[in-house]
């Protein structure tokens, strides 16, 4: 679909083939859709990219629309990484083993929740920080997430594409002394950014039934709508089976969900996050 002029909105019949696209049926009427909401409705990941290289003003103009993002009481806890050295994105890609995709990409970013700045802040005035707890853990964690949501979104209206990567944080040393990260400052997810060689379909997304709680919060249809949202998906490729287990017959979106969910996984974050000075009492 061709992206409208600045300013114009889809017409019905366009805004109506984005939301199926997102949900694989129509389960509302949507509004007139201007432009920027288009762009989040057809958004997709991109693991595929050119080598052309990003220039530096549009990077610029990017992390600036990152930083554009909301932040909890304005304390701005987070901090992107910002790496072009293709050999540091190959040993992201190396240590992960299951994305070589990752070595396409001309940037990795990685974004960090970022408690030390805070620290230091205080510091400078001569006052004590008195937050080191898991409710700032969160923040800072809400915060980084917040602006690489909002840096996905700038990407993708400067005709760049992206695809976050949570493994990240099963290779935290490795981030850690790739970046020279301080205590106080831990990864929460990376994300690849260049020029889209191909984007990825559509994803569609359960059902707003299953995800919107309107006053109150009901999830009793959240099993009645599986084997719909599960059709819709295509054949789910097995997991991880060394991982996760043998593949299911059939197995489907849930059934996936349920194998990655039953093993745990990170089991050593809060020991790795305690000895970067970061308290989760």
């Amino acid at each position: 679909m061709t992206a409208p002029a600045p300013g114009a909105t889809l017409s019905a019949m366009d805004a109506e083939a984005l939301i199926r696209a997102r949900y694989g049926a129509l389960p509302f009427t949507p509004a007139e859709v201007p432009e920027a909401l288009a762009a989040l409705l057809g958004r997709s990941v991109t693991r595929r990219y050119t080598a052309d290289p990003v220039p530096d003003a549009l990077l610029d103009t990017v992390l600036a629309g990152a930083q554009s993002a909301p932040a909890k009481s304005d304390l701005q806890q987070y901090s992107i990484l910002v790496t072009r050295d293709a050999a540091k994105i190959a040993a992201v890609a190396d240590a992960i083993g299951t994305m070589p995709w990752i070595k396409e990409a001309p940037v990795l970013l990685v974004f960090c929740g970022d408690v030390r700045r805070g620290r230091r802040v205080c510091a400078h005035h001569g006052r004590t920080h008195a937050n080191d707890s898991v409710d700032t853990f969160l923040n800072a964690t809400a915060d980084a997430a917040l602006a690489m949501g909002f840096g996905i979104m700038a990407a993708e209206h400067a005709g760049l594409g992206t695809c976050p990567i949570s493994y990240v944080r099963n290779h935290l040393d490795l981030i850690a002394s790739l970046f020279g990260l301080p205590d106080g400052v831990f990864p929460v997810a990376g994300l690849t950014l260049g020029f889209p060689a191909a984007r990825n379909a559509t994803s569609p997304r359960l059902p707003p039934s299953v995800v919107v709680h309107r006053e109150r919060y009901d999830d009793s249809g959240l099993v009645p709508a599986l084997p719909a949202y599960d059709s819709l998906r295509p054949p789910a490729k097995p997991r991880y089976p060394e991982v996760h287990g043998p593949k299911p017959e059939g197995c489907a979106w849930s059934e996936n969900a349920a194998r990655q969910l039953s093993v745990p996984e990170r089991a050593n974050l809060r020991t790795w996050l305690a000895s970067k000075g970061l308290n989760l009492d």
